[in-house]
């Protein structure tokens, strides 16, 4: 009988050298739509077994290990206390492996994990994958809804940012015409469609030619809410599955490329195992584009 083999195994402690490392952050407070995003890190472990390492469209088999450093301590404490112990992890792990996967948690972990870079904002790219423009007013502080008008009130240039996948009747007009006069690049759900998916990635990455290193922002509401019910923001009409698969593959591909989080998985939302097999599946991609590097 042929053997199972699964990404958990290519999981291992933080005393083995990986070219991979993951960092949970378990932030759910603050949110505009509360939840409990703190639990996706820890059922996204327990998934990765259900995920094989064998691409039968390529007929390559994931062979790159994970560091698990395990998760930012995060209880009880507000967006704002949270910025410094995320960016903290974030540099650690960036300093010693090629690529971080950051799971959050809410979209509010984007911000210090871009800040834990540690380069002048100058030098990094963003690209968001989202349903929502995250750029709510900073006036009521911070949430899950700001982390892109933070990042450019911090120094972010928005000729830095590309945001794929914006939705319709999701979003605000004053949003739309922030990100517009700050210089985003704003790729909608339906240009999406319109264009394919591999010809969007394409624009985003060459519009981020002069970026030395790059986040990449996986809001998992940018999903259809039928192929991910458990994104409090998700909507009908969002990206296809497949699309959000293929995006994070060539996206994982670039090696300037260095952290890509995982945000607002919400696991109680959905009572099957859809959501928890797709974020695991997330995990899959972002390997095999990571192997794509050397390939």
């Amino acid at each position: 009988m042929s053997g199972w083999p699964n990404l958990s195994e290519l999981v291992v402690g933080a005393a083995v050298d990986a070219p991979v490392g993951l960092v949970g952050a378990p932030l759910a407070a603050g949110s505009v739509t509360p939840g409990r995003c703190d639990l996706a890190p820890a059922l996204l472990r327990a998934t990765l077994r259900r995920i094989g390492r064998y691409d039968i469209e390529t007929r390559r088999e994931l062979s790159t290990r994970i560091t698990d450093r395990g998760d930012v301590d995060l209880a009880g404490v507000s967006i704002e206390e949270a910025i410094g112990p995320i960016s903290e992890a974030v540099s650690a792990s960036t300093a010693a492996h090629q690529l971080t996967l950051l799971v959050g948690g809410h979209n509010a972990v984007t911000r210090p994990g871009v800040r834990g870079l540690g380069l002048p904002f100058d030098r990094i790219g963003l690209i968001t994958l989202d349903a929502h423009f995250d750029m709510r007013d900073l006036d009521e502080g911070l949430s899950n809804g700001n982390p892109v008008r933070a990042l450019i009130a911090d120094g972010l240039p928005g000729s830095n940012i590309a945001q794929i996948g914006l939705a319709s009747f999701a979003n605000s007009r004053s949003m739309h015409e922030d990100a517009i006069a700050a210089g985003n690049f704003v790729v909608t759900i339906s240009e999406v469609r319109r264009d394919g998916i591999a010809q969007t990635v394409e624009r985003a990455i060459d519009r981020l030619a002069h970026c030395g290193s790059i986040v990449i922002d996986c809001d998992i509401d940018v999903i259809d809410r039928s192929q991910f019910p458990a994104a409090p923001g998700a909507r009908p009409g969002g990206m296809a599955v497949q699309d959000f698969f293929a995006a994070v593959r060539r996206l994982a591909s670039d090696p300037r490329v260095r952290l890509i989080d995982l945000t607002e998985w919400d696991p109680p939302l959905d009572p099957t195992d859809l959501s928890a097999l797709t974020a695991a599946r997330w995990v899959a991609e972002c390997l095999a584009g990571f192997e794509m590097r050397a390939a």
